[in-house]
């Protein structure tokens, strides 16, 4: 158990690491699932985008405290990313649950980055809080452009359902 700072920061390491890379999972299990919405689709392969240079800035930060991300942490988070966008999956309305899911996981990674600054700053690790605050701008502008989405999606969702097609492609 983390009894000091730097634990404690290393740790948070690890966890918004292994958060971002579960996100990236299921994100990219979506993004092939959204035929039918294309801005969604646009949206979360632009986010998976963002994501992936968040990861790197992760590991960049392990990598300059002499750690790496611990691979049980990332085997339990990946097998959960899995387990969610799978059990979305086997309901009609998977696109809409999957847009409420990613809307307010992106205000848990925002909540996620500044603790981890925070965490950084009582560790006197603050090299990498520049790239966390560039990680904050990023989370809060997907939460935006998902917010944006909600209403067109679900018209989108309303629409082919009621016309018999499938709505969730």
């Amino acid at each position: 158990m983390a009894t000091d700072a730097r634990s404690i920061y290393i740790s948070a390491l690890r966890n918004t690491h292994a958060m971002e890379q579960q996100g990236l999972q299921q994100m990219e299990a979506q993004a092939s699932r959204l035929e039918n919405y294309p801005d969604y689709m646009a949206l979360l392969q632009r986010h998976i985008e963002t994501t992936r240079q968040q990861v790197q800035r992760l590991e960049q930060a392990l990598q300059s405290v002499g750690e790496s991300p611990s691979s049980l942490k990332e085997t339990v988070t990946s097998v959960a990313g899995s387990v969610g966008a799978t059990v979305h999956g086997m309901f009609q309305d998977e696109t809409l649950k999957n847009l409420y899911a990613g809307y307010a996981y992106q205000y848990e990674q925002i909540a996620a980055y500044r603790s981890l600054i925070a965490i950084a700053e009582a560790a006197g690790e603050t090299a990498h809080a520049s790239a966390f605050r560039q990680s904050i701008q990023e989370e809060e502008l997907a939460a935006q452009q998902a917010a944006d989405l909600i209403e067109p999606v679900t018209r989108r969702y309303v629409e082919l359902t009621t016309s018999g097609e499938k709505a969730d492609r």
